[in-house]
């Protein structure tokens, strides 16, 4: 008899959930390292629907305390994190998730007590941090449910 327990295999979902989840995250990832870059081409796009300069954002951005800095880096780089380990079968994804949702509970936190100067439209962000939440808690929910029936180990 073998001493580890046999992975069961993986279901199709999984490679459908962990390649979409991959592409989602990696937008968020592109985002970051785009606005962490001060990429203004990226960020004037990003801005401008909300009525923002580049010039204001990228202030705003430098102004954000270390503690928002680190949630939104583990927002991003959990949910990459995540959808990696999801794509290689590890239980950790649902981890990564929790960290990731952990950052973006903090981002929105900051986002609604401290909201960019000078935006005129605050629907929009806070409707795109909604669904990125409620993706999140979705992604967490699959991860777990994977982990339960023995597809990650």
């Amino acid at each position: 008899m073998e001493a580890a327990a046999e992975r069961t295999s993986a279901p199709w979902h999984l490679w459908v959930v962990g390649v979409l989840s991959l592409l989602w995250n990696g937008f968020g990832a592109y985002d970051y390292l785009m606005s962490k870059l001060q990429n203004r081409e990226y960020l004037e796009g990003a801005f401008a629907p909300a009525g923002v300069s580049v010039d204001a954002g990228i202030a705003y951005m430098d102004a954000m305390p270390l503690w928002a800095n680190l949630a939104w880096g583990f927002g991003v780089w959990g949910a990459v994190a995540g959808s990696i380990l999801l794509l290689l079968r590890s239980r950790y994804a649902m981890h990564a998730f929790v960290v990731s949702l952990a950052g973006l509970v903090l981002g929105a936190i900051r986002q609604t007590t401290s909201p960019m100067p000078g935006m005129t439209d605050s629907a929009v962000p806070m409707a795109f941090t909604a669904v990125i939440t409620i993706f999140t808690l979705l992604l967490i929910w699959y991860a777990r449910r994977q982990t339960a029936t023995g597809v990650l180990r």
